[in-house]
């Protein structure tokens, strides 16, 4: 099996972790021995029976969730990943390491977490991304106990969903639910395998939807429940009282750490969201997301008097780009941006958060403040090029992105755009580019994201000098 990528962390703040519980094993062989097979992780228990209740309460039969759980508990799956990394008795010391590797040793970094069968046919599992993040291997256990390999479809670190393959028959799927449906107060129940104990069930309500301020998460619309969601839960099912899936579960929060324990904050992925992306990762093994192309400023006091308006609210446009989505739309610079899609607007961090939920070419519909009147804007959102030969002849062979939105919130500092991937002898790598690498600002000055870049480079200059972040350092990198 091919190793998993490694793919872009995600950026998580001390009290907010990805649940995937950890085991390291030190294994005292060089690092050119051969790996023993990892250990087959045994059939998931049952659920486990709570204490006896009578049948029956003043004549009426108890409420049970058990034939619904019947139908769920086969969909859900354990989730192994087996990471190899080299340790060196030199540490990182890049000389002796070159000078002694048979002194190497081998180190084995196992995860477990959760996943759901979604389609028995094509026997798709969808996961966390952190869950499979980095693996060599990837391992599923089924509730009937077969463990089988995983084939790695796609991977969204943006918004922490992955798509895995297995080869098995007799595969249970769960139907998806519309999460557009969720009320404040339905009953919800969470499957998976926390802290290792398969097949574990919890229950609760759906307290929130539509969250959006969880720290160190990329784009996010989460389903907040009280469900007790614990590490090794990433990745397992939330279903509603019809044994459909109505979210992915992916985090809790707790001051104390995630491994403190649960304290009725926990997030789930809505299940449109994760079948939106789904579909997509089938599709092409990646994501596109869709841009209006305009720079935006949260409405903040000063500049809330200065356009004339009740309250400090809003995502004021401050720059609209040439040819994007915004500018065919009809967006002006002052136009403040009040809700997308029916989704209210308080700042420029939720407009960008909805729009990097969408795909390409989906529509959307503002509520615009422009002098004082009340517009409706009707936009379809699109596409930029990600060649940096597209936007200069000197970057032709960098495949560019915008930053990981985890990176963003992590740091009010951070602003401009990722290079993906350089091409082996390309001219952006004799220029000196490199994968991972941060381009904060350019010659025509600092941006936020693609679309700035592309405006910054519009006029072709003669020079093309960046300011590159490159791990902890940054530098100017001058472009021939």
């Amino acid at each position: 099996m091919r190793a998993f990528p490694t793919l872009l962390a995600l950026v998580a703040a001390a009290a907010f972790g990805g649940l995937a519980a950890t085991v390291i094993s030190d294994l005292p062989r060089p690092a050119h021995a051969q790996a023993p097979a990892a250990p087959v992780v045994g059939a998931p228990a049952a659920v486990a029976a709570t204490a006896a209740l009578p049948a029956a309460v003043s004549g009426q039969p108890l409420p049970s969730l058990a034939p619904m759980l019947e139908r769920v508990t086969p969909s859900v799956v354990s989730v192994h990943n087996t990471r190899r990394v080299q340790v060196s008795p030199f540490g990182g010391d890049p000389f002796f390491r070159r000078m002694f590797p048979e002194l190497s040793q081998e180190r084995l970094e196992r995860s477990l977490g959760s996943g759901v069968i979604v389609d028995a046919q094509r026997g798709w599992v969808l996961t966390n991304h952190h869950v499979i993040e980095g693996a060599d291997e990837v391992s599923v256990t089924l509730a009937d106990g077969r463990t089988l390999a995983a084939e790695f479809v796609g991977s969204d670190p943006e918004t922490d969903i992955a798509l895995m393959r297995i080869p098995a028959e007799n595969l249970s799927a769960i139907p998806l639910a519309d999460s557009g449906t969720l009320r404040v107060g339905d009953f919800v129940v969470a499957v998976g395998n926390p802290f290792g104990f398969s097949q574990t069930v919890t229950s609760g309500i759906v307290s929130a939807v539509g969250r959006s301020n969880v720290p160190g998460v990329g784009f996010q619309n989460f389903i907040q429940t009280d469900a007790s969601i614990n590490p090794g839960n990433s990745g397992g099912a939330l279903v509603n009282l019809d044994g459909q899936l109505v979210g992915i579960n992916t985090a809790s929060f707790n001051v104390q750490g995630s491994m403190a324990g649960n304290i009725g904050l926990g997030f789930a992925i809505p299940s449109n969201l994760a079948g939106s992306v789904m579909r997509q990762l089938a599709d092409t093994g990646s994501v596109r997301r869709g841009t209006l192309g305009v720079d935006a400023q949260t409405v903040d006091a000063r500049i809330a008097q200065g356009l004339g308006l009740a309250e400090p609210r809003g995502a004021v446009v401050t720059r609209v780009h040439d040819g994007s989505a915004g500018a065919r739309a009809g967006l002006r610079t002052g136009d403040v941006i009040v809700s997308a899609n029916g989704q209210r607007v308080d700042n420029a961090e939720t407009l960008r958060n909805i729009q990097g939920l969408q795909p390409v070419d989906a529509p959307m519909t503002l509520s615009v403040l422009r002098d004082g009147r009340a517009l409706e804007i009707s936009a379809r959102l699109t596409e930029l090029p990600r060649d940096g030969g597209a936007y200069d002849p000197r970057l032709a062979g960098a495949t560019l992105a915008d930053l990981p939105e985890a990176l963003r919130r992590a740091s009010d500092r951070i602003s401009g755009v990722l290079v993906e991937r350089v091409e082996a002898g390309s001219r952006a790598e004799r220029n000196g580019l490199r994968a991972n690498d941060l381009i904060l600002a350019s010659t025509g000055g600092q941006f936020h994201d693609l679309s700035g870049f592309r405006a910054s480079l519009a006029d072709q200059p003669d020079t093309l000098v960046l300011l590159v972040q490159r791990g902890r350092n940054r530098f100017q990198l001058r472009l021939q």
